[in-house]
């Protein structure tokens, strides 16, 4: 509450110095914030005020400031710019930065934009938007040093003095052949304990982890858990340097990746913020909602079969919601833990079985448990022990099939490289339902006799 109390000030400090035309003021407090802060006051000051902030800051400072913007702002902020601040704004951009906040632009608009800019680094931002969306290729950039495996530590050491302005990360330095092949990797410490007239060649770490260009961004974020990377080089298929990715655009895949997975755990389709606006909110959520409304008919059909069923034995009806309220419950609980555990882990056929083995005992486990407790309160309320039979009989049932389809699901759609999170709590939901009334009714016609 603090902090949004400070930045609220901060907001009306800074606006009223716009309106003052009190421009020493502004940019000393404006360029006393991180670039993300800025992005934030930016947002937050009146549109009208936006033309004379533009103006009075210098490029540095926008282009720092403009990748923390929210996509859908950013071009709109640059068409504001004008081309005189725009164009030269693009060209000092990270490449992957920038790449990114091209993304969404049609072909036309792409070409219009960069075909104005540097030649070099047009062709840089083409060639990382010619890899597939979400791969290593697409958020990598190519503003990295590297070193030939002639150099000393030495040239080595001046070759990173002379670039320290250019590249984005100086954590290692890279070493290749004459076709450009990564062959190894240097940490400063090895650079700064060692004489200069050392060859890298001699130094340098030939066991080099890198990522292909074409690799899924989920894999390369989980090389950075693994490993505790900060930088991560990335070559193409003939092991050829193209690029590194950088810690922080990787703690920004995974933020991506868990806000996806949510979206699909919760079938609310693509992603809703709080300044999605209702009838784009209303849109996203429908299609999975329409969906899942024709299977839920389903359900409806099952209990219209079994009328006679319920005709005779009225109190089933009272049951019937928690047998299926408890199975999609117990499914989306497994659901969760196997889409947060393939987030993290590899799979492999020995770690498949064990899992669904155990969560195959946590079913059982939970499914005796709660199919005990409702049989006693079933027998207590109805005086009715094969009522308890039936009711606590299918509880169990439909909890061990509603853990395993909540468990094998996932798996199965990770083993064939689709997301996993697709299957989705309401999808495991609605399925659960329509098992467990199909067990629940299934049982209850079998005893009917007795029951009636």
């Amino acid at each position: 509450m603090a902090a949004d109390i400070q930045s609220e000030q901060l907001t009306i400090a800074l606006v009223r110095q716009l309106k003052e035309g009190d421009r020493k003021g502004f940019l000393k407090l404006f360029l006393d914030l991180r670039p993300y802060d800025q992005a934030v006051q930016y947002m937050e000051i009146p549109k009208k005020h936006h033309p004379l902030i533009l103006e009075w800051l210098d490029l540095p400072a926008i282009t720092e400031m403009l990748p923390y913007l929210e996509p859908e702002d950013q071009m709109e902020f640059i068409r504001s710019l004008g081309p005189d601040k725009a164009i030269p704004v693009l060209d000092m951009m990270q490449n992957d930065d920038l790449a990114a906040m091209l993304t969404d632009l049609s072909p036309e608009e792409i070409d219009q934009l960069t075909g104005q800019m540097l030649k070099e680094e047009a062709e840089s931002v083409r060639k990382i938007l010619d890899y597939p969306a979400e791969t290593a290729g697409r958020i990598m950039t190519n503003r990295f040093v590297w070193v030939h495996e002639d150099y000393t530590v030495g040239q080595t050491v001046e070759k990173l003095k002379n670039y320290s302005d250019y590249a984005e990360y100086l954590n290692y330095t890279y070493v290749i052949n004459s076709d450009k092949q990564l062959i190894g990797v240097l940490s400063y410490r090895q650079l700064l304990l060692t004489d200069a007239d050392t060859p890298v060649r001699d130094i340098m770490s030939r066991r080099v982890i890198s990522a292909n260009a074409r690799t899924d961004q989920e894999d390369v974020a989980k090389q950075f858990a693994r490993y505790d990377f900060v930088a991560v080089p990335v070559t193409d298929d003939d092991n050829v340097l193209v690029g590194i990715i950088t810690v922080d655009d990787v703690i920004d895949v995974i933020v991506q990746e868990a806000d996806e997975d949510i979206e699909m755990l919760m079938a609310s389709g693509k992603q809703i913020d709080f300044r999605t606006k209702p009838v784009t909110a209303a849109m996203r959520r429908l299609p999975w909602l329409i969906l899942l409304l024709f299977i839920g008919l389903v359900s409806g059909s099952i209990i219209s079969g079994f009328e006679d069923t319920l005709n005779q034995v009225v109190a089933l009806a009272f049951f019937m919601p928690l047998i299926a309220g408890m199975t999609g419950n117990t499914g989306t609980q497994s659901l969760s833990l196997i889409v947060r555990g393939l987030a993290t882990e590899d799979l492999d056929m020995k770690t498949a079985i064990r899992v669904v083995l155990r969560e195959l005992m946590v079913g059982i486990l939970i499914g005796v448990i709660c199919g005990v407790l409702i049989s006693i309160i079933a027998f207590v309320w109805q005086g009715s022990f094969i009522l308890g039979i039936v009711v606590g009989a299918s509880l169990v049932i439909t909890l061990i099939i509603g853990t395993l389809a909540g468990t094998i699901i996932p798996l199965v759609l990770s083993r064939f490289k689709f997301d996993p999170a697709v299957a989705s709590g309401p999808l495991i939901t609605t399925v659960n339902d329509i098992l467990s009334l199909l067990i629940y009714f299934g049982i209850a016609t079998m005893f009917l006799n007795y029951l009636t």
